[in-house]
This record gives structure tokens, sequence and C-alpha cells, in this order.
């Protein structure tokens, strides 16, 4: 693109088409062409429209408006799905949680993005078979392939919603990245609406108290489960219609939050130490290790994606590759703990799925080390890094469908 750019410099309709083709894409090439061509009349209107931010907050269209407000709406009703057809809550939430909120997203990117009707029959044909899947397992409390299904099936979903969003650029890299950077938008404006929810919870109830009406029970219902619900297809809608309410937030946090996590991974590695506690004998302490994994990577990821966005920062990449590193150990030993386990005590589902998405993680992390390390020593640009972060996605998408699909086949639903 770059290229095309520099090439139809002097083309306002050529460039137009560019840019309405890969948005994301077109910014970020001709952020970085910019300083060489400031003084052009046409590049200087294209750095001003890029980067023009207004202070007035946008509400979109009216039908965009209407659009949030009713799948707020049914998303809620299909939260109280077992009040309203008695239905065991412990059966209905585990298997059907995903759906309360991902179809209403990728139905609204789909239909802000114009995609095309077999993408749209694609996305909501394998959303369409999950559900008539899931709920179609044996019912058992004890299954763990069932446990494991449930858990796998939101990040099955995830993946249909990233197809939606990335409308006809399923294989530009650079869109799927700007995926990675909605999702950790998507999670700083949540977590506002979250905590304003309190904060209006605590004001209601209070002042409700006060005249003598007890409404906790009505509240707790409807209210917060109809907010509850809203609160991702609201914060969605409001970081697509007002992307600078969040666009200078998240990488932010991203800055501050990176060299913390890494001190305290590593007094945390320290410490496991001193406290004599291990991963190789305590189930439970395994499993908070993977979580802590996850969660590191999720950093990691979310990261390289704002970084790629913003300019180069050597003190940035240098932390994340430090952070990538002491990962790449904690993963290594999640994976020899899990190892230890199934030669010890033999394989079960649940085993067998961890380590199956440690050896995952482990081999990721170690494309992005190496690909931070080339950054370092000036052997890759940082956006390299970011194609090796999105590249390797499908893969998890192909063992998150093994282990929905054919775990509970092969371990026959145990």
């Amino acid at each position: 693109m770059k290229e095309e750019i520099l090439t139809h410099l002097n083309d306002p309709r050529h460039l137009e088409k560019l840019y309405r083709a890969n948005k994301a894409g077109f910014k970020q090439e001709f952020s970085g062409l910019y300083p060489q061509l400031s003084g052009n009349t046409l590049a200087d209107f294209w750095h001003e429209r890029l980067n023009y931010e207004s202070d007035v907050i946008s509400w979109g269209s009216k039908k965009e408006f209407l659009f949030v407000v009713l799948a707020s709406f049914l998303a809620g009703v299909l939260a109280k799905i077992p009040n309203i057809f008695n239905i065991n809550e412990e059966f209905f939430y585990p298997r059907n949680i995903g759906f309360l909120v991902f179809p209403f997203l990728a139905a609204y990117f789909a239909w802000k993005n114009h995609l095309e009707g077999k993408k749209v029959m694609f996305v909501f044909g394998v959303m369409a078979i999950c559900l008539v899947y899931i709920n179609s397992l044996p019912n058992s409390t004890t299954s763990d392939t069932l446990i494991l299904a449930c858990i796998h099936l939101p990040l099955l979903l995830w993946v249909m919603l990233g197809v939606s969003f990335t409308g006809q650029s399923l294989r530009d890299y650079s869109k799927r990245l700007e995926y990675l950077r909605f999702n950790g938008d998507l999670a700083v404006m949540s977590a506002m609406l979250v905590i304003a929810g309190v904060m209006m919870t605590g004001i209601t109830l209070g002042l409700f108290e006060l005249i003598g009406l007890k409404i906790e029970k009505f509240y707790t219902e409807y209210v917060v489960v109809f907010g509850a619900v809203a609160v991702p297809i609201v914060a969605t809608y409001l970081t697509q219609t007002n992307p600078q309410l969040v666009n200078k937030v998240s990488p932010v946090i991203a800055k501050i939050f990176s060299p913390l996590v890494l001190v305290m991974l590593i007094i945390y590695l320290g410490a496991i130490i001193y406290s004599g506690k291990d991963p190789y004998n305590d189930r439970e302490f395994l499993m908070l290790f993977n979580v802590l994994l996850i969660g590191v990577m999720a950093l990691i990821f979310f990261s390289v994606a704002e970084t790629s966005a913003q300019e180069k920062s050597t003190w940035g990449i240098w932390v994340l590759l430090l952070l990538s590193s002491v990962t790449v150990v904690v993963n290594g030993i999640a994976l020899s703990a899990i190892s230890f386990r199934i030669s010890e005590w033999g394989i079960t589902p649940n085993r067998v799925a961890v380590m199956g998405a440690n050896v995952l993680m482990l081999v990721h992390l170690l494309l992005v080390t190496v690909m931070l390390f080339k950054t370092i020593t000036r052997k890759a640009a940082i956006n390299q890094v970011g194609k090796a972060i999105v590249l390797y996605l499908p893969v998890y998408f192909v063992w998150t469908i093994i282990v929905i699909f054919l775990f509970p086949l092969f371990f026959e639903f145990k």
C-alpha cells in the first residue's frame, strides 16, 4: 500500500478508494510516509483528516442507535429465558452465555461493514450449529468434556465475531491486528461502563431505601441483568462512533501495566520457590498458573497491537521482549507440570486440553519473542511482530474446534 500511496499521491480519487478499502492499513502506512510528504497540499489534507479528533460526542446515525437499543433489549430477554421458560440456570448459562453477546456484536459489524451474503451465512451458520450442538450435549455435572466445550465455545464465537469485524479484509493482517486493538478498547470502555453502573446501582438502591421501598430483588433480576448483557454492546457502539474516547487511554494502560506486570512476574517466580508451592502436585495452583499465563499473553498481544499503531518506542519494545521471555519461562513451567501430571496419573480430557493449549501458547510466544528480538536488533519492523501474532490465531481456532466437537467423542462424553 505504501508504494500505491506514493504513486497516486496526486490522485484524490484513488487515495479515497485505498482509504475506504482498508482504513486502518491506510492510516498506518500514510502516517509512516507523512514526514517525507509534509508540505504537499494533498498530503497535509490527508494528515489532518486522519488525525482530526472532535471534542463532540457522536451518537452515530439514528438507525445505528436504534440497532444498539434493540440488540441490548433482545440480549436481556435472552438472558431471562431460564425464568421465562422455567429452565435450569445451571444448564442454560454455562452453555449459552456467549450467545447473549457475540451474535449481536457480529450482527452489528456485519451491518456496518456491509458484509457480503456468503460471509453472513457463514458466521451465523457456524453460530447456529454451535448453539444446537452445545445444548444437545448430555447434561452431566461431572462431564469434563462438557465443561471444556462450554469454556472453549466463547473463543469460537469470538473468532466468528472477528470474521464479521474484518469484513471483506479477513486475510489482511493489519485488519486482524485492528481487531485485537478493538478488543482492548472494548475492555477499557466496558470497565468504565461497569464502574458507572455500580455507582448508579448504589445510588439508586440507597435513594429508594431512604423512602422505605425495597427494590433490590427487582433491580437485580431485571435492571442488573439487562444492563450486564448490554455493556459489551453499548461499549462496542461507543468505541466505533467515538474512537477518541479510548484511543489514548488504551496505549497508556498498555505502557503502564507492561513493565509493572514484568516486575510482578519476576517477583512471583521467586516467591514460588520461597513459598514451596509448585504446580506439579497442586492442581488448583496449576489452574491459577495457567490463568496467569493467559492474562499475561493477552497483555503482550494487546500491547504489541497498540505499539504497532503508535510511534516506535525502543523502551516499550524492550519491556515487551523481556515480558515475553519471562512468560516463555512461565509457560515452560506450566507445560512441564502438566506433562508430569499426565505421566504420573494418566490421561484425562482436562490434562490433554491444558497440555495442548500450553504447547500452542509456547510456540506462539517463541515466535513473538523472536520477532521482538529482531525488532530490537533492527532486523524487522514492529509491525512484523503484530503480523506474527495475528497469522498464528487460526491455530487456536483449529484447536478450539477439536476441543469442542471432538473431545466429547474421543473421551465418550466423560
